[in-house]
């Protein structure tokens, strides 16, 4: 029989040929004729693993949401280990949901596709719904863990602050899709995007860090590490 990772290995393959051709001709490209095509497989293999095509899409929805999700917690764990400011990783980290090269405009389609099905499919309703909230309870933790070292005020609401935080990014995200090379001023929509951001953390993270201040007591009630 067939060892678990070589079905792992088969389910990422059928996933990654749905991220293609959804990235490059939308979501109605993605029928099961088109992804065994594109996957180098028979119908009835990927039909072994997905019953439905609505089950094929959700995973490859999934996948993506789950691939960016991921690279986000990278930076986290980098500007950690780097000992940078709680303001400064989400900057980096934040960028990396913007549609700035190939793979990213691709997922940046992909998730305003599903979006689009979500109007009319609760069970896509539902992945993007936790989608959103993963990444808003992210930024949440970042907030309060900023009351905790001293670079957010204590009165600070950390979910009201996810929520804006979050929108800025998502409808930043629109605009460099449709029209990245769009001048602002005599500057690039990129490096404009990046300010903006910039100053929307800077309001939010506005004190000075002292996590690594082996003097510093927590005001929240307990001691940093």
């Amino acid at each position: 029989m067939p060892r678990t990772a070589d079905h792992d290995v088969r389910r990422t393959q059928i996933a990654g040929a749905v991220h293609r051709l959804i990235a490059h001709a939308g979501l109605d490209a993605a029928t099961m004729a088109a992804v065994a095509r594109e996957a180098d497989m028979s119908v009835g293999l990927v039909q072994h693993y997905f019953r439905s095509k609505d089950d094929l899409l959700l995973f490859a929805y999934r996948r993506t949401t789950g691939d960016m999700l991921e690279r986000v917690e990278h930076h986290v764990a980098e500007g950690e280990a780097a000992q940078r400011t709680i303001a400064a990783i989400l900057l980096t980290s934040l960028q990396e949901l913007w549609p700035l090269d190939e793979r990213r405009r691709g997922e940046y389609r992909i998730g305003r596709a599903f979006h689009a099905r979500s109007l009319d499919n609760p069970t896509v309703a539902t992945v993007a719904r936790e989608t959103a909230a993963a990444l808003r309870a992210q930024i949440a933790t970042a907030v309060s863990n900023g009351k905790h070292c001293g670079e957010v005020e204590l009165g600070t609401d950390a979910e009201e602050a996810a929520v804006r935080l979050s929108a800025l990014v998502d409808g930043m995200a629109d605009q460099l899709y449709l029209d990245p090379e769009r001048p602002v001023g005599n500057r690039g929509l990129t490096e404009v995007a990046a300010d903006i951001l910039q100053g929307a953390l800077a309001d939010v993270f506005s004190g000075e860090c002292h996590r690594h201040d082996p003097d510093w007591v927590d005001p929240v009630g307990r001691r940093t590490d």
